[in-house]
């Protein structure tokens, strides 16, 4: 899994949240997840939306339009938790969408359901 936030604290409560049921990767800004998730080949990705270099947008149609990681499903956990926010996610081909603050164990349900969908 590759993980994607500009806050050191926000990855590593990411990780602690699902960690050790998943492998986890992280990348600190827009311009790092692409080149990471083309080596790596992550089963998901989790994007933070407001980042340094490019937003999660940019790098959520870069991916979508990727035909190696294209079908990668994609979790938005953004602190942009406005009804716009969610459906230029939603149509930019986020997978699902978790508000900051988060609930762990909301987190780890999602992961493990859209995990489970590509099983």
């Amino acid at each position: 899994m590759l993980v994607c936030d500009d806050e050191a604290v926000l990855r590593a409560l990411v990780r602690a949240s699902l960690a050790p049921a998943y492998e986890i990767v992280e990348a600190e800004d827009g311009c790092e997840v692409l080149g990471l998730a083309l080596d790596r080949r992550p089963d998901l990705i989790v994007l933070d939306m407001m980042m340094p270099g490019k937003s999660g947008l940019d790098v959520l149609a870069e991916l979508r339009a990727n035909a190696a990681l294209g079908r990668t499903p994609v979790v938005m956990l953004t602190a942009r938790a406005q009804a716009a926010d969610r459906a230029a996610a939603a149509e930019a081909g986020a997978d699902r969408y978790v508000a900051k603050p988060f609930s762990p164990s909301e987190l780890a349900a999602v992961v493990g359901e859209l995990i489970g969908e590509r099983a």
